[in-house]
């Protein structure tokens, strides 16, 4: 891989395919010279991991409920477990879409540690840009001597 790269071929295929599956070498660097090749393309980058997410779906485009660690705290209420309290957290990506600035093409997000999701919800990455444009996917899936990406439905054929 040249020292200096400008990214072009890994902007034309997003903007093709929608998602990609990138594999970048362990040693780290790397992404950061495509994320800023991307931002200065002109779109937003949303880093988020994909542990622990729970369902893809609602995470990235409902209003969802998440329970923080209870600790050991029980609830007031008499009639309800020892799970804690339960809070509504806005949509991740259509939060962000709708604040996007005049200027920009889109949001791309970039999750790492992709190879912890199952067949279904890589399909789910494969298809969200489909149903909504200004959402690009990065999936980093594993690691590779070089800096390489496909289209992420080839990376779901191949799972």
């Amino acid at each position: 891989m040249a020292l200096i790269t400008t990214g072009k071929p890994f902007i034309r295929d997003l903007e093709q395919f929608g998602a990609l599956g990138v594999y970048v070498p362990l040693e780290g660097g790397h992404e950061g010279r495509y994320q800023r090749r991307l931002r200065g393309a002109g779109y937003t980058l949303l880093n988020i991991t994909a542990r622990g997410l729970g369902d893809l779906s609602s995470y990235l485009l409902d209003v969802h409920g998440i329970r923080p660690p209870h600790l050991g705290k029980k609830s007031t209420k008499d009639r309800e477990g020892a799970v804690g309290y339960r809070y509504y957290v806005p949509p991740v990506a259509t939060y962000q879409v709708e604040s996007l600035p005049a200027k920009s093409k889109g949001l791309v997000i970039w999750m790492m540690e992709g190879h912890v999701l199952d067949p279904s919800e890589l399909e789910f990455l494969t298809k969200l840009p489909l149903t909504n444009p200004k959402i690009k996917i990065v999936l980093e899936m594993g690691g590779d001597r070089s800096f390489t990406w496909k289209p992420l439905q080839d990376v779901l054929a191949a799972a």
